[in-house]
C-alpha cells in the first residue's frame, strides 16, 4: 500500500500528476504486474492529455492567479484523482483499499502542503516554493509508478507464500 500513500501525497500538491505518471507508465507498459489499470490508460492519447494536462498545471501553479488547493472543488477532484491512480497501482485484490487509502491521503495531503507552501511563502518566492514541490510531487510519483518493491513473506492458513512486490 506504500504506491497508494505516494501517489496521495503527490495528488496532495499536484493534483493532475499521479494521472500522468499512471497512464505513461500504463503506455510503456511498467505498471506493477496484476494491477487494476483499466486498459483504456495505455492509449498514446490517453498518456498525451494527462501529460499536457500535468505540465498544464506545474506551469499555472507558479501564478499568482493560481486557485488555492484547499478549495473543495480542488480537494475533491484531488481526492478522486489519487483514488483513481491508486486503483491502477494496486494488485487488483487490493484496488479498494488502495483508492481509499489514496484519496484519504491526498485529502490530508492537500491541507498539509497548502500550509507548508503559505508558511514557506512568508520567506520564499511562490516561484522557487512551486519549484521545489514540483520536484518532490514528481519524485513521488514515479517511485510509486516504477520503484521496485521487496518481496514481503505473508502467513496464509499457516503456510508462507511469497508476495512480490505488496
Amino acid at each position: 500500500m506504500i504506491r497508494s500513500i505516494l501517489i496521495g501525497l503527490t495528488a496532495g500538491a499536484r493534483s493532475m500528476t499521479p494521472l500522468a505518471v499512471v497512464a505513461n507508465a500504463a503506455r510503456t507498459g511498467t505498471l506493477p504486474p496484476d494491477s487494476g489499470a483499466p486498459r483504456f490508460l495505455a492509449h498514446p492519447l490517453v498518456s498525451l492529455g494527462a501529460t499536457a494536462l500535468a505540465a498544464y498545471e506545474l506551469v499555472g501553479d507558479k501564478q499568482k492567479s493560481a486557485p488555492d488547493r484547499i478549495i473543495p472543488a480542488a480537494v475533491i477532484i484531488r481526492s478522486l484523482n489519487a483514488a483513481f491512480a491508486g486503483v491502477a497501482l494496486a494488485p487488483r485484490s487490493q484496488r479498494f483499499p488502495a483508492a481509499a487509502l489514496a484519496g484519504a491521503t491526498a485529502v490530508l495531503a492537500s491541507y498539509l502542503t497548502y500550509a507548508a507552501r503559505m508558511r514557506s511563502m512568508r520567506t520564499h518566492s511562490q516561484f522557487a516554493i512551486g519549484l521545489v514541490e514540483d520536484a518532490i510531487s514528481v519524485s513521488a510519483a514515479l517511485a510509486a509508478a516504477h520503484a521496485p518493491l521487496p518481496d514481503v513473506v505473508k502467513r496464509h492458513d499457516g503456510v508462507p507464500v511469497r508476495v512480490e512486490g505488496e
